[in-house]
């Protein structure tokens, strides 16, 4: 009978909250959200120009940098001979010029030291674009001072261009290629997806029931189901909404990235390096991209996906219930949302200490940090969700689900003492005194 009550509450909270028009507007816009945050800084890449026709105009006394200076569609470099640096800045308004460049002379370390005026701020482009030709100028020019024969011939010969490839041994001694950046994508993503959503429902969790406590509906519910078989009931009610909202923004998500992707020719990596690198020839660059795109393409198929997609089900599924379970409590304990920051605040710290050894987690995979991390079940569903990419031992893995799910167990109980005793109180904040109280009773 417990079990069919419970059921019957699942089913109300699932209905209420499909129906509501917050969840079809987030659930139909967070999709579109999720690819802009995609393909958006891909065109941003593709397009984007700098501003075009700024004149900048050198004054040289070093005599060695000019030459570097080199003017294109978006910069024209002009050299002043017969004014200073002083005089220019002084005569700005009439030089119609963008900013001016003052070089010095040669110190006795055959340095050069650079100033640059303009009324508008320099971007950061143009900055380290002066920067770099004056040290490429200067670099040279020291070089040329050792008088070795055909330096220009031993210099291009030294300069490298080195390759790495990386892989990792399986205990059969099998190879899989790696590739890091992978692995920091997946764990951050799964990490970040499951702090978010662990807080969103947790929280909604938490407003549902100081909604029907402040209405009084609770005292109707509770005179014919257990005060547990509530708190549970919601949970699962607000898990299954969760769990529903997710499998519908991963299937959109995906759907308007390949859409828009082949719509707006992002998938040609050979033709958007070409038109952005015109002076390297096609074949080189296509030779390049495939020769990348081989190595990513066989770093994707090495990785375990059924493991990862496993274990984030199952890893936010126990986080939910663990926190949904707390906020459940904190909500049974205060009258209105207001009250629920003393409270509140406890539970939350935990999940944002995951969160900052996620990001340590992506650097040292294996440290002790990471590994009490995603072990210890307040933070183990961001942490270990950061490691699963790099390779995480089975027992490891079953040791982490465990205690989670053991803690759920333990911590649903000590939710429910307080759940049951908080839900009929009113008109009085509780403080930890009365909270420790109610898990006496």
């Amino acid at each position: 009978m417990g079990k069919s009550k419970i059921s019957v509450i699942i089913a109300r909270e699932f209905a209420i909250r499909v129906k509501k028009k917050s969840f079809i507007f987030t659930t139909l816009l967070t999709p579109l959200l999720f690819a802009a945050l995609m393909v958006v800084p891909s065109l941003i890449a593709m397009y984007s120009e700098g501003e075009e026709g700024l004149k900048v105009c050198v004054v040289d006394e070093s005599g060695i940098v000019m030459p570097y200076m080199e003017s294109d569609s978006e910069v024209t470099f002009t050299e002043v001979t017969d004014r200073s640096i002083e005089e220019l800045k002084g005569d700005f308004d009439n030089l119609d010029a963008f900013a001016v460049v003052g070089i010095s002379t040669l110190d006795s370390s055959r340095n050069v030291s650079v100033v640059t005026y303009s009324k508008k701020q320099m971007n950061m482009d143009l900055q380290s674009r002066i920067s770099r030709n004056v040290e490429s100028a200067v670099e040279e020019n020291k070089l040329k001072g050792y008088g070795i024969p055909q330096l220009e011939q031993i210099m291009a010969d030294v300069e490298s261009d080195v390759k790495l490839s990386t892989y990792t041994l399986d205990e059969k001694g099998g190879e899989k290629a790696s590739k890091v950046e992978i692995f920091m994508v997946i764990g951050y993503i799964g990490s970040f997806l499951i702090y978010m959503f662990i807080f969103m429902f947790g929280s909604m969790v938490m407003r549902s029931v100081i909604e029907e406590k402040t209405t009084r509906i609770i005292e109707v519910i509770v005179s014919s189901v257990k005060p547990f078989q509530i708190m549970m009931g919601k949970i699962l009610g607000v898990a299954s909404v969760a769990l529903v909202q997710f499998f519908i923004w991963i299937v959109f998500t995906l759907l308007i990235v390949t859409v828009a992707g082949s719509a707006l020719g992002l998938n040609d990596a050979a033709q958007t390096m070409a038109a952005a690198s015109p002076e390297i020839p096609v074949d080189q660059i296509t030779a390049a991209v495939q020769s990348e795109g081989d190595s990513f393409l066989q770093a994707l198929r090495d990785i375990n996906y059924v493991q990862i997609i496993g274990c984030f089900i199952i890893y936010f599924v126990l986080g939910y219930l663990l926190y949904s379970s707390m906020f459940a409590a904190v909500g049974a304990a205060v009258d209105n949302e207001a009250d629920t920051q003393q409270l509140v605040l406890p539970i939350t710290m935990p999940l944002i200490i995951g969160l900052f050894m996620m990001l340590h987690t992506f650097q040292y995979p294996d440290s002790t940090l990471s590994f009490w991390g995603s072990v210890i079940p307040f933070t183990s569903p961001m942490v270990m969700m950061a490691r699963i990419a790099y390779g995480v031992p089975a027992w490891e893995l079953a040791l982490s689900v465990g205690l989670l799910a053991v803690t759920f167990v333990g911590m649903a109980y000590l939710s429910g003492k307080i759940y049951r005793v908080g839900i009929l109180m009113y008109g009085k904040k509780p403080g930890w005194k009365d909270i420790y109280k109610w898990l006496k009773y």
